[in-house]
């Protein structure tokens, strides 16, 4: 094995040895020591990658004993450094990639059992095969697993029908700080039976309890889809065509989608080979999507609303896809626009939540806020129908972004200040990991900290699981080298 950081116990490499597989040891490589966008380098003394829930158990019992840290690794998507860590040389790093298994599909349950390393994307075909739907939609679904989907509670692009990840998980396996096994894969919609430990885990990021498996909510298969992409009159007008749509398609929304010209124009200039419809020369736009089950004929309705809609003024343009192929054109846009955004490079990127009827608020005042900055492009697209926006801020076209990372820290504080202003949240959907831990510490409510400091106390009393991130464990427990 390839180590570069010999600094872990030599009497843990020995324990664990002794315990696991030889296929369980990993070389290092580049993919499991930085995060996607190469913000955060980590460090780690051993690479393991267990195949069952035994493995599991052995590992973090071991670990406990000798008081050394585990990061938990999934698909390495995530984009706040929950993945990764810099901070402890001695670490075991625990992938779960070769916990890749789907245990069991039900129908007539509408239930799929996987283990925690499946890759997303595997879970929605697996659904597919037996004619049901797995919502849970990300850009990074080809490479993400359902346990990292579930330990950061993901969102994406259907929350707006289906709800986060939190929403689709009836049940969760799992190895405890001690070593212990919580047999939780239930099947139950209903079960009563005091704290609700399944949605204490998901969500913790790893900090609480490894994730083996999950017991998953599948839904009816949409018979048909409809979706069309528009151009609105400002972000005013998409909360109007949004209750327009709820209210007169039956809850069939799956995804209501704001897009701004900013964005379409980073993908003419980084990915021209993506097509982008032709529309009018306005500054926003909207995806819309439906799906529907069984016999149901919205299209003329879907069609009618557009129009009223284009009537009043609060459209100028609409593009219905006529097709399944136009509809994947219309989303392609949609999910390539991260990508895009990466390539022009960011100067500060947020993932925040606000009430849905302040989303118009925060646009504006945003805009006022950063203008007293300085001069920057900015690129404002997300899922206006769960309140959760990406606001993102790029230098001028021609300037060079190093010239302008003195700014991220009064950008930040003026949009975060702003979002709780709102009442709104400065973590949607991709969690706190270690680069917002200093953010929640200075937004949070301190009852809540408190009580998460105290669960995690008592839960993990000697720190192991994911030492620094999501919970300042400060005073109250800590790890040994």
């Amino acid at each position: 094995m390839n180590r570069t950081e010999p600094t872990i116990s030599q009497a843990l490499i020995a324990t664990l040895r002794d315990q696991l597989d030889r296929q369980c040891f990993h070389d290092f490589a580049p993919r499991y020591l930085e995060e996607p966008r190469g913000m955060i380098k980590g460090r780690a003394g051993l690479i393991l990658a267990p195949a069952t829930t035994s493995e599991v158990q052995k590992i973090i019992r071991a670990c406990n004993q000798h008081q050394a840290p585990v990061i938990p690794y999934g698909g390495g998507t995530g984009l706040v450094g929950g993945q990764v860590s810099g901070d402890h040389p001695n670490a075991v790093l625990l992938s779960m990639e070769r916990m890749n298994r789907i245990r069991s599909l039900s129908p007539d349950d509408n239930i799929l059992i996987a283990e925690a390393g499946v890759i997303l994307a595997s879970i929605q075909d697996a659904a597919e095969q037996a004619d049901r739907l797995f919502p849970l939609s990300l850009a990074s679904e080809g490479s993400c697993q359902i346990g990292g989907n579930l330990s950061t509670n993901a969102g994406g692009v259907g929350v707006l029908r289906y709800g986060n990840a939190r929403d689709l998980c009836l049940g969760l396996e799992a190895v405890l700080p001690n070593g212990e096994v919580w047999n939780g894969l239930s099947r139950l919609r209903k079960d009563n039976t005091g704290y609700d430990l399944k949605n204490l885990l998901i969500g913790a990021e790893g900090s609480l309890g490894i994730i083996t498996a999950a017991s998953l909510k599948l839904f009816p298969r949409p018979t048909r889809y409809h979706a069309a992409l528009v151009q609105l009159r400002d972000p005013n007008a998409a909360l109007t065509l949004l209750t327009r749509c709820q209210a007169g398609l039956a809850g069939m929304v799956s995804a209501f989608e704001l897009i701004h010209r900013q964005g379409l124009e980073f993908l003419a200039e980084k990915l021209p080979q993506i097509r982008v419809p032709v529309m009018g020369s306005g500054d926003w736009y909207a995806l819309i999507d439906l799906g529907v089950v069984g016999d149901v004929h919205l299209a003329d309705r879907f069609e009618t609303l557009l129009g009223n809609a284009l009537e009043d003024g609060l459209i100028s343009d609409a593009l219905i896809a006529q097709n399944a192929a136009q509809r994947q054109e219309f989303w392609t846009v949609r999910e390539t626009i991260p990508e895009a955004n990466r390539l022009i490079g960011a100067i500060y990127s947020h993932d925040i939540s606000v009430p849905v009827s302040r989303i118009p608020d925060l646009i504006k005042s945003g805009q006022a806020l950063i203008k007293t900055i300085g001069d920057f492009r900015i690129n404002c697209f997300g899922h206006v129908g769960d309140g959760n926006l990406h606001y993102n801020f790029y230098p001028p076209k021609g300037k060079n972004r190093a010239d302008y990372l003195h700014l991220q820290a009064p950008i930040k504080e003026a949009i975060y200040g702003l979002v709780y202003e709102l009442g709104g949240s400065m973590s949607a959907e991709h969690g706190i990991g270690r680069m917002k831990l200093a953010d929640l510490q200075r937004y949070g409510d301190p009852a809540k900290l408190a009580a998460m400091r105290a669960i995690k106390t008592a839960l993990d009393p000697v720190g192991i699981l994911n030492p620094g991130a999501v919970v300042d464990f400060g005073a109250g427990g800590g790890t040994g080298g």
